[in-house]
């Protein structure tokens, strides 16, 4: 059970500083937006941004934003080509660099996400997650969180889920610097950017088991 200091900082100081400090990143970071969009614009084609329906708090729907990473290139039968064709050098620096998750500061100003919480994964996992994986949409979903300072897309998706549990029933101010400041550090380590047997993560297929 979280203290009455961390429940106000929940319910009320957590969302103001995600207005003031994507604000803030906005302005500050336009010239930047600006770049990568002309290059992905001259690199990549259009659209520049990729847009994607994600859940967030309580499993509402949300359009999310992100820089698009991958060509549009299909084979003879007329369908996508896998992802580590079509995710060009280019998009994987991106990725690296975390410069594609930049467009999701104005899902944060929004309202949509927060600066910190559980990644936002895919519609189709809803009806996957058993009772305990289902907690981590009690939350705003966050440009970065426990999960992605642990490890992000080396880690096993059960490991994942545990982490974004933990982060629920831990929510604080301290808590959230520290992963700021983390996620800082590893956009510059470049750590975990990929599993070991895909471009980012497998696709989550469910879990047998029911809890931690």
């Amino acid at each position: 059970m979280q203290s009455p200091k961390h429940g106000i900082y929940r319910s009320y100081i957590k969302r103001l500083l995600d207005i003031i400090l994507s604000l803030i990143a906005i302005i500050c970071l336009s010239f930047v937006f600006l770049i990568v969009a002309l290059l992905v614009r001259i690199k990549l084609g259009s659209p520049v941004l990729f847009k994607q329906e994600r859940p967030g708090i309580n499993e509402k729907i949300f359009l999310m934003y992100k820089f698009r990473t991958m060509t549009d290139a299909r084979g003879t039968d007329g369908e996508l080509l896998p992802d580590d064709v079509r995710l060009t050098r280019f998009g994987k620096f991106l990725r690296s660099t975390s410069l594609d998750e930049l467009p999701e500061l104005f899902n944060i100003l929004k309202g949509n996400m927060s600066l910190v919480g559980p990644r936002p994964l895919l519609v189709q996992y809803l009806p996957l997650y058993n009772s305990h994986q289902k907690r981590r949409h009690e939350v705003r979903p966050g440009l970065s969180g426990l999960a992605q300072i642990n490890g992000r897309n080396s880690i096993s998706w059960e490991d994942k889920f545990n982490l974004d549990v933990k982060y629920v029933d831990s929510v604080s101010f301290k808590q959230d610097i520290r992963i700021i400041f983390l996620t800082i550090r590893q956009v510059f380590v470049r750590e975990g950017i990929n599993s070991e047997t895909a471009v980012t993560m497998e696709a989550f297929e469910g879990s047998n088991i029911e809890g931690k």
